[in-house]
């Protein structure tokens, strides 16, 4: 049996009229990325990271939730983000917490 992974958007539940929910963004290199990671923005670099909450890089404050998959990369790789005005599925998100709820909340991205 194939388990099919998580389609672009997928996540969201409703989000701004034409497109004023989203961002294009850099994702610095790493792995691969599913839609619904909750991002970080790294201050040194200006590239969005994996939330990690207990990073020290600036990645330690959700900003962002990555839109559509992105493949292992050595490079920085472009992608899209919910970055703000948009409701958003609990249960499909990667890396959630209470402080990045609330982070996110902040920019009008509210989970259900």
């Amino acid at each position: 049996m194939k388990i099919e992974s998580m389609h672009a958007g997928e996540f969201l539940l409703s989000e701004g009229p034409g497109t004023i929910s989203r961002e294009a963004i850099n994702v610095a290199a790493g792995p691969a990325l599913e839609p619904g990671q909750i991002l970080g923005l790294v201050t040194a670099t200006g590239e969005f990271a994996p939330y990690q909450p207990t990073a020290e890089d600036g990645s330690e404050n959700a900003i962002a939730i990555l839109y559509g998959p992105l493949g292992q990369s050595d490079v920085v790789r472009r992608g899209r983000a919910i970055v703000r005005q948009a409701e958003v599925s609990e249960a499909h998100l990667t890396g959630l917490d209470p402080a990045a709820e609330k982070a996110l909340a902040a920019h009008f991205v509210i989970v259900r």
